[in-house]
């Protein structure tokens, strides 16, 4: 009478065992498959623009690192970081530089990194852009953003690695990160935009 049963709980093992076998080497094959690029930081740029008064002001961070895992057979399954140290700000002003770096906007001290992590990868339309949905924090405050990219070139440099090339760019709205400082004109409206237009230049080689 207990053959039977015993016989149907070997095959469920069986099949089981089958299936986590299956999956490991679906995972080993899928990492294998990623290609792992650094950011070459001195040939890449993390720039932004932001209203003052009537014209746009632009600035950079000289401090920051990436990784990109690529997928070369399915570029949407790919997955980037990017950390920058926050007191490299830089606008060509000290004096501003000092300002930015204080509590009334990225408060550097006890917020030192800005960060960006992908989580999911659309291609558009056009050939070779993206749509690159990620979590971007600054100020401990973590908000869903969308990125336009556009891959430049991907190939092996003599003498130099496998290198790609991409440009990425959104906009934010700085207040929602909490960096909301700003001061009203006798003429109408404030000193500073609230939007902040994010230009990323990145230049990566395969590690």
């Amino acid at each position: 009478m207990n053959v039977q049963p015993n016989r149907q709980c070997r095959c469920w093992l069986l099949r089981a065992g089958l299936l986590g076998t299956f999956l490991l080497t679906a995972l080993v094959a899928a990492a294998a498959a990623l290609e792992t690029y650094e950011v070459d930081t001195t040939h890449s740029q993390v720039g932004f623009k932001i209203r003052h008064f009537f014209s746009k002001v632009p600035g950079r961070f000289t401090d920051f690192s990436g990784t990109l895992q690529y997928d070369p057979s399915v570029p949407t399954h790919s997955r980037i970081t990017l950390t920058i140290q926050s007191a490299s700000i830089d606008t060509d002003n000290d004096r501003r530089d000092n300002h930015l770096r204080s509590d009334d906007f990225f408060n550097v001290e006890e917020f030192p990194t800005i960060t960006f992590v992908s989580k999911q990868i659309t291609a558009r339309q056009e050939p070779d852009r993206y749509d690159v949905v990620g979590d971007l924090t600054i100020r401990d405050v973590t908000r869903e953003v969308v990125v336009g990219v556009e891959m430049l070139g991907l190939a092996e440099i003599p003498g130099m690695g496998k290198r790609g090339g991409f440009e990425a760019r959104t906009t934010i709205d700085r207040t929602d990160y909490g960096v909301s400082w700003n001061r009203l004109i006798e003429a109408g409206g404030a000193m500073l935009g609230d939007e902040v237009e994010i230009e990323v230049s990145l230049e990566v080689v395969r590690q």
